[in-house]
């Protein structure tokens, strides 16, 4: 069981034994504490009041260990005591062993003097017992994300209208077609995702997700985007808590209404748990990319990351390699390198302001077949913007993101900036 499990049962189970630490108070004499109780212990151990309230005292005061000793030591005299087996039962559950907790458990439950409210809640700690050494159960949860806004360069080109091509240098400067240079549009776009999650065993879950978005440009069909990725793995946790993960992903993607790109690949994560409610997470990961019609694109992509995780912050590092399958097309080969760190941050009861950071190098293996020239580029993206809860589950996001590549080639290098804003369900 996990230190986390182990703390918030705690204040469920101190709540269920007060009513019968209050029964024992009438007959009982007032608590003393567990220093002073336990040097009494090589003259009074045995005497199965005394070793009642040393346990609560031992319990009380974080010592586990001699809290099951002073309770087992009362059973042996008394089997019939509720109270005691009761308390045995938290203090096991207290020191992490959940097994024997919900059998002691169980067995206060059958008890026929035990009081019905105490008997419901034991009754309850049981079943979290049975759901716990289960693996956790099985969840579903989700979000969908609806926003409009506008968009001054839909299709990410450069702002120039002409440049020179090195191959047809003699021609002079070449007019760029509407496609290739940059132009702005209103958009909106819908985002919706599910994943679930079902234990088969105390440390081993299978995990699904499934995402999916549209956006559509008001004025321009052409470069309107949609994408579908379904992902499918098994988790197994370690006693420290550590957990490793092998999935499979599947994507699809359409620009202009028409296929774009096929990959298909698979994803191996390790997580190291932190406290404090931070980790951090080594990865790696393999992509087929397969594009509709162009061929010579083909490729398979490599690479590594490890990343940083608190309850607000997220930062991650990747590298890796992307490789196309046929010689011919091996200008579009590079290797890249990637930094980001974004987070959410509470400013007041229900508004929490959202930013990030990201940078992308990349450095391209053969020399472009027009530009005569290695491709090198060079991109930083920003995002800012404010989260308002207008339920538990309904949020107002206003969000702006600034995006700048830097390309030796003219043609790759652009800016490019949006304004939006949406509702966010989660459930």
């Amino acid at each position: 069981m996990t230190k986390r499990f182990s703390t918030s049962l705690a204040a469920l189970l101190l709540g269920a034994m007060m009513p019968l630490h209050a029964a024992d108070a009438q007959e009982a004499p007032a608590p003393a504490s567990y220093d002073a109780l336990a040097e009494q212990v090589g003259q009074r151990a045995g005497d199965p009041d005394f070793d009642y309230r040393l346990g609560v005292a031992a319990l009380d005061a974080g010592h586990y260990g001699e809290a099951v000793i002073a309770f087992q030591r009362v059973l042996a005299v008394q089997p019939d005591n509720a109270p005691a087996r009761a308390e045995l039962a938290r203090a096991y559950a207290l020191a992490g062993d959940i097994d024997t907790a919900r059998q002691e458990f169980a067995t206060v439950v059958d008890d026929p003097s035990l009081p019905d409210p105490v008997r419901q809640r034991f009754t309850g700690f049981v079943r979290q017992f049975d759901k716990q050494i289960g693996g956790g159960g099985s969840d579903v949860s989700g979000f969908l994300d609806a926003r409009a806004g506008h968009d001054s360069n839909i299709n990410a080109a450069t702002d120039l209208t002409s440049i020179v091509i090195p191959l047809f240098s003699f021609l002079g400067p070449g007019t760029l077609g509407p496609g290739a240079v940059a132009r702005d549009d209103e958009y909106y776009e819908i985002q919706g995702g599910v994943s679930a999650v079902t234990a088969i065993g105390r440390q081993d879950r299978l995990f699904a997700s499934a995402l999916g978005n549209w956006r559509d440009n008001f004025d321009s069909r052409t470069f309107d985007q949609a994408a579908m990725t379904g992902t499918a793995g098994y988790a197994h946790s370690f006693a420290n808590r550590d957990v490793v993960s092998l999935s499979g992903q599947v994507q699809k993607f359409w620009l202009g209404h028409d296929g774009y790109r096929t990959s298909y690949g698979v994803i191996g994560q390790y997580t190291k748990t932190l406290d404090g409610g931070r980790a951090l997470t080594l990865s790696a990961q393999w992509n087929r990319l397969d594009y509709d019609g162009a061929p010579l694109r083909d490729a398979d992509r490599y690479a590594v990351g490890v990343g940083y995780l608190t309850r607000t912050v997220a930062a991650n590092l990747t590298g890796g390699k992307e490789e196309t399958r046929h010689r011919a097309g091996d200008a579009e080969s590079n290797w890249f390198a990637g930094a980001s760190v974004g987070g959410e941050f509470p400013v007041a009861a229900k508004l929490a302001l959202v930013a990030g950071a990201a940078v992308d190098l990349r450095r391209y293996d053969q020399a472009d077949v027009l530009f005569l020239t290695k491709r090198n580029d060079e991109r930083i993206d920003l995002t800012a913007g404010v989260k308002v809860a207008l339920t538990d589950r309904i949020f107002f996001q206003p969000r702006a993101t600034w995006t700048r590549n830097w390309s030796n080639i003219a043609l790759y290098d652009y800016e490019r900036w949006t304004v939006s804003a949406g509702l966010r369900l989660e459930f």
